[in-house]
């Protein structure tokens, strides 16, 4: 079996092309082909409240690229998300129908509740019985997962990413308001955070720990942060080998996520390198397994 997953967020677009192995009563997943397109829809939509006119061309090319992808690698189950940036785009509908009658590829533009419950398949591996409070920082939003005892006891979605950070000069109302949701539902708990999305991805391997341990401790996320905000922006892409696209959001998500442990009282993040892309593997897997046709 071979499942495709498009991640269409507010800093960059990925294909993700995953093959299914079945082997004496169990399966794996093996990645085939990884692309991340650097198109910030989140640029216009924050500042514009729509996809410009160059943007919106560009992503219909992307478009049919990756659905020519996903013919020659004879994908049997597809899922095209859109997150916060074509969701509040006032032409983000628009654009998705002319790309499924131009290039007939389904997008399915979801909530951030929808979203959260994507994530949520690629972490239950993870989950037990104790205390996890799930950070995903994106780029235009930032979903919270709040478990205990394997059970998620809570969730929202909050207007606050690292592309609209750069937009927008209203992130400290918010992040306010996403502090008050951690403490009330995690007073007095003894808590370890999961961090997801590509800057934290980044964080882990510019402290250099991936290859030791799957987690960061909050010195250490801040030590990366100090790092980060010492050098210029330049100097991040040639010193620090960051791309362009990852250079300026980086530090004001490494906030964000700062900001959560902090409300939480955590000083350890486990960073498992999963997102939605992989959520909706999940999802698409579990509906093929069970001969339902996948349903957006």
């Amino acid at each position: 079996m071979r499942l495709a997953a498009v991640d269409i967020g507010s800093n960059a677009i990925r294909l993700q092309i995953t093959n299914v192995f079945f082997y004496q009563g169990s399966y794996s997943f093996k990645k085939v082909e990884y692309l991340r397109f650097p198109l910030r829809l989140g640029n216009d939509v924050f500042l514009r409240q729509e996809i410009s006119p160059k943007n919106r061309e560009k992503f219909v090319k992307l478009m049919g690229a990756y659905k020519t992808l996903i013919e020659l690698y004879e994908v049997d189950h597809y899922m095209v998300c859109a997150t916060s940036a074509m969701r509040e785009s006032k032409n983000g509908e628009e654009i998705a129908q002319q790309v499924a009658e131009e290039i007939g590829l389904t997008i399915t533009i979801i909530d951030g509740d929808r979203e959260a419950e994507l994530i949520d398949r690629a972490l239950w591996s993870i989950i037990d019985h104790k205390t996890y409070l799930h950070i995903d920082v994106g780029g235009g939003s930032t979903e919270l997962n709040i478990y205990k005892k394997s059970i998620k006891i809570a969730s929202k979605s909050f207007a606050l990413g690292s592309v609209r950070t750069l937009s927008e000069n209203e992130s400290a109302t918010t992040d306010a308001e996403m502090a008050q949701f951690i403490r009330h539902h995690l007073s007095g708990n003894s808590v370890t955070c999961i961090g997801t999305g590509g800057n934290i991805n980044k964080i882990m391997e510019l402290s250099k720990q991936r290859k030791t341990k799957k987690y960061l401790d909050l010195a250490t996320i801040k030590a990366v942060q100090i790092q980060l905000q010492s050098h210029t922006f330049e100097e991040r892409i040639h010193l620090l080998k960051l791309n362009e696209d990852r250079a300026d959001v980086i530090i004001p998500a490494s906030k964000i996520y700062i900001s959560a442990m902090n409300a939480a009282k955590s000083t350890r993040m486990i960073v498992p390198d999963v997102g939605l892309k992989d959520g909706v593997m999940n999802y698409l897997f579990d509906q093929a397994r069970n001969n339902l046709q996948p349903l957006p």
